[in-house]
């Protein structure tokens, strides 16, 4: 099974790259979506993250991750300590998903993972793809899908790495430049079949 790392800034095309593996029988692995998972359901990594950085249960039971953002958010290293203690967690849980592609015969699996590159997930992926856009159209697209002002889809844009920092570290980059998201598609398609 063809492992392949997607990775790329917010409102690139991520999702649309994502759909095509699907159509193609691939799987796919949100990092993101495993992470809040774990954060629910994962009693190991609760106690762990608790034991780092205070009380953080909400009413409700599963840990609230607006009260851990905050006590991580402005602290460097308070943050690398999260990420460390995420990975290893999401890690364990990616392999297993992963296993289970493999299992039910797929030929394709996807891991999407804004953080790939700096990540153990890494080393699960026998391929990365990079999915670029321009900034503008990143800012449009964030705005709309998120409901936010424009000036703060800028200020998430300008916070993120540059593109020649996925470009050097991918095996692949697939620009998100079409007019269409119907375009953009087919174009993720062609690149996908390439790498089958």
């Amino acid at each position: 099974m063809t492992i392949l790392g997607i990775t790329g800034p917010t409102g690139a095309g991520k999702t649309t790259l994502l759909r095509e593996v699907e159509k193609l029988g691939g799987g796919v692995i949100d990092c993101d979506a495993v992470y809040h998972e774990l954060l629910k359901s994962d009693s190991a990594l609760q106690n762990k993250l608790e034991q780092e950085f205070g009380p953080l249960w909400d009413d409700t039971g599963p840990i609230d991750r607006k009260k851990l953002g905050a006590v991580v958010f402005h602290a460097p290293e308070r943050l690398e300590k999260l990420n460390a203690i995420a990975w290893e967690a999401v890690v364990a849980r990616t392999k297993v998903l992963a296993e289970e592609y493999q299992k039910q015969g797929r030929a394709l699996a996807a891991i999407d993972a804004i953080a790939l590159l700096e990540c153990p997930i890494k080393e699960l992926c026998k391929l990365t793809v990079a999915v670029l856009a321009p900034p503008e159209v990143r800012v449009r697209r964030i705005m709309a899908r998120e409901g936010i002002s424009e000036d703060y889809a800028w200020a998430r844009v300008k916070a993120q790495k540059p593109d020649a920092y996925f470009i050097e570290n991918c095996d692949y980059t697939l620009i998100n430049d079409c007019s269409s998201a119907e375009e953009f598609s087919q174009k993720a398609r062609v690149l996908l079949e390439e790498l089958l």
